[in-house]
């Protein structure tokens, strides 16, 4: 990021890589991980500057729009993703670039689904797997099938949901993507959560898998939602002590991130625990 200054901005290593832009919006998407949001914001912004001020910047400028919608959908601030991502699906089909659209479709779907449009995102993930495939394109393809699962668990599609995330994790470990794992494990602690009878064995060893990622890998935000799913589930089962205890420290994250979405989400789950 730091070697191409001025006119360097300009350098690409092929017709669509602009390190300049490129280094950019995967530094924020790394920021975003670790919960660094203000200052992965600054690059995401800036990404999209350097990519706007491109001669022909529609492949760059697409990765740019993804690399800060990621950053936003961590952070919960699901408008302004979805309106970065909806440019990048304009683009995508006003110049017939076909490279990002999976990634585009699928990051797309994940923010419908958390906004409340649940067929609509699941209809944008599904169309994204399936595009994946047909194209044999393996970046992002685990961390999509994971939010598929995401948004299946969100519709009360548990089945559909266990499925896609099963599928995720075997996809990261073959390809060594850890940080995808982690969420993939999440998940699976999430579905067997789920229930009025939940599966507290199996709950515990995929959150406790998670977090040991997330804790190696700096992954803060993914901390925070895995010691949350903890704490709901203890309360579930009358754990209080442990369900308070895990639900505080989801709560000091989520403050420590400004995280607000997700923030209340936790306190509400506390109080539901403090009056038991």
């Amino acid at each position: 990021m730091q070697s191409p200054q001025g006119e360097r901005t300009r350098e690409q290593v092929s017709v669509a890589a602009f390190p300049a832009v490129l280094s950019r919006a995967y530094l924020a998407r790394i920021l975003a991980e670790r919960g660094v949001f203000e200052e992965g914001d600054v690059h995401g912004h800036e990404a999209i500057r350097i990519a706007e001020a491109l001669d022909q910047p529609y492949n760059t400028l697409i990765w740019a729009y993804l690399g800060l919608a990621y950053l936003h959908s961590l952070r919960g601030e699901l408008s302004q993703a979805a309106d970065l991502l909806e440019c990048a699906v304009a683009l995508w089909r006003e110049r017939s670039i076909t490279v990002w659209a999976p990634v585009v479709m699928a990051s797309l779907g994940h923010v419908y689904a958390w906004s409340g449009r649940l067929g609509e995102g699941i209809s944008w993930l599904q169309q994204a797997l399936t595009a994946f495939e047909s194209a044999g394109i393996r970046y992002f393809h685990s961390i999509s099938v994971m939010q598929l699962g995401e948004a299946y668990l969100l519709a009360d599609q548990v089945e559909d949901a266990r499925a896609c995330a099963d599928r995720a994790v075997r996809l990261a470990r073959e390809r060594g993507e850890r940080g995808y794992e982690a969420w993939a494990l999440r998940l699976l602690g999430d579905i067997a959560s789920r229930h009025d009878y939940p599966d507290l064995a199996t709950a515990e060893t995929h959150y406790s898998a998670a977090m040991t990622l997330a804790s190696e890998l700096g992954m803060r935000p993914l901390a925070a939602h895995c010691h949350r799913g903890l704490g709901t589930l203890y309360a579930k089962i009358g754990r209080l002590e442990q369900a308070r205890a895990e639900l505080s420290t989801a709560i000091n994250l989520y403050r420590a991130m400004a995280l607000t979405f997700w923030l209340p989400k936790a306190e509400a789950a506390l109080v539901q625990a403090e009056q038991r």
